[in-house]
């Protein structure tokens, strides 16, 4: 007989680590809403909640278990793509459009190529100097924690630390933890400044923003009825649990064919394809929603099953969750011998991030440039809901089209963003790969700036 007591750690432990989470999340948004400098300065809940639940472990004043906290880490950020990426397109989307949608889908990618690029000079410039036990390949952590946050510097940092690089996940994550910190409040000293200039008007009374918000409608035309015999939340957790499981399945499947065909190779893709199991379920979902689409036109289903609006709450409860165990799981120790890199490579970080976003949002977006500005700014230094709390500053309603521009723009920095990944990788393997990997970066940076400031531009 099963013992349901406290003295089954297995079957409490999650409850205990889930409801702690929860009670500081909730902790946090009374104090965003009440302490007047914090909601100021836009700290995301889920970014304070995190700090507030290291501090407390760091004293030992919260039971959590940080194992847990690093798997909750692993799967939120891979059941958040997946919803995102099972989200049904609008329909009228134009041909220009696409232009546009694909070209902020490369300006995406081509930030992480020029964080990717500043961050591996500092850490070859450090190696052959001061500190020459530094593990040579460690500065493309930056793009992965500024660009694309705390999963995946948390899946790269684990990565390279089987590599060699001690400590390099709790190294990633800080990076990570800083970009946040960076969205925030070099966002709002620039809105600040634009505000005196008058260039633009900040809002006031600004709504909280969570996770992957995006303004849907909760019923769209042709969705199965609300009044079913299945609640629809649980259909859309269905359709991302399924899509997560083939993506497990599937990456066994490669693993063992590669095992058969290559196994010298095996054992390093093995590690790059764990890693980015979230690439994978994303492709897959948007596989199932080509499916679906199909299936829909031939008249075979004659439903929509998937929900924006709850899609958009499953990835933002999934976003939020792995925030907060992303930042609560840093170990500070790990950065004793980093303290120098981590400082050097926040602060080129965050500079670079600006001045280039700067630029190409002046060629990319004319008539709402400095929409797109904090946007991609406040993403691609923290995550989509940094970017959405900094454009919601200037844009409340989300009228222009940046807000577009930024699901769009994801959903095509995953193809764009692939290469990149495998450059990862391979950057690892040796200091002559770390040399070719800029050099690769320098060129594929290139190429995508030709194609946002040529490609479709009827001034060239």
């Amino acid at each position: 007989m099963m013992d349901f007591s406290a003295a089954n750690t297995s079957l409490w432990n999650p409850i205990i680590q889930i409801g702690s989470i929860a009670a500081l999340i909730l902790l946090a948004n009374v104090i965003r809403r009440k302490v007047k400098f914090v909601r100021t300065n836009l700290l995301p809940t889920a970014v304070l909640a995190g700090f507030i639940l290291l501090l407390l472990r760091s004293f030992d004043l919260v039971p959590i278990d940080i194992v847990f906290l690093e798997k909750l880490t692993y799967h939120a950020l891979a059941l958040g793509f997946i919803a995102l990426s099972l989200r049904a397109p609008e329909e009228q989307a134009s041909k220009e459009s696409a232009l546009l949608g694909s070209k902020s889908g490369a300006l995406i990618v081509s930030t992480y190529l020029v964080q990717g690029i500043a961050g591996l000079v500092i850490s070859l410039a450090l190696a052959y100097t001061v500190m020459p036990e530094l593990f040579k390949a460690s500065g493309i952590l930056l793009p992965m924690a500024y660009g694309q946050g705390p999963g995946q510097a948390n899946n790269v940092g684990t990565t390279y630390e089987a590599l060699g690089m001690v400590g390099g996940r709790s190294f990633g994550l800080s990076l990570a933890a800083m970009g946040y910190l960076c969205a925030c409040v070099v966002g709002v000293i620039y809105l600040n400044v634009l505000n005196r200039r008058k260039a633009i008007v900040r809002a006031k009374d600004k709504n909280d923003v969570s996770g992957s918000v995006t303004v849907d409608l909760f019923q769209d035309h042709n969705e199965i009825p609300i009044s079913e015999s299945i609640d629809k939340l649980s259909v859309q957790f269905a359709l991302v649990f399924i899509i997560y499981l083939l993506t497990y399945l599937l990456t066994v499947g490669i693993n063992a064919l590669l095992q058969v065909v290559a196994p010298g190779l095996a054992a390093t893709v093995s590690t790059l394809l764990w890693g980015f199991n979230f690439i994978i379920g994303s492709m897959i979902a948007m596989g199932c929603r080509v499916l679906f689409n199909g299936l829909r036109k031939k008249k075979i289903m004659n439903h929509q099953y998937q929900n924006n609006y709850l899609l958009s709450r499953v990835s933002g409860l999934a976003f939020d969750l792995m925030i907060v165990a992303g930042i609560a799981s840093i170990d500070i120790n790990d950065l004793s011998g980093y303290w120098l890199p981590f400082a050097l490579m926040s602060v080129v970080g965050g500079v670079v991030t600006f001045v280039y976003l700067l630029y190409m949002c002046r060629k990319l977006y004319p008539g709402y440039e400095y929409e797109g500005f904090f946007a991609m700014f406040g993403m691609l230094t923290g995550t989509i809901s940094s970017g959405v709390l900094l454009l919601r500053e200037v844009d409340p309603d989300l009228k222009a089209p940046a807000s577009n521009q930024l699901i769009a723009g994801s959903s095509f920095g995953i193809v764009f963003g692939f290469p990149v990944l495998l450059l990862v990788s391979y950057a690892a393997q040796s200091t002559a790969a770390v040399f070719i990997t800029i050099g690769l970066l320098v060129v594929y940076l290139a190429a995508l700036m030709f194609y946002m400031l040529r490609v479709g531009n009827k001034n060239k």
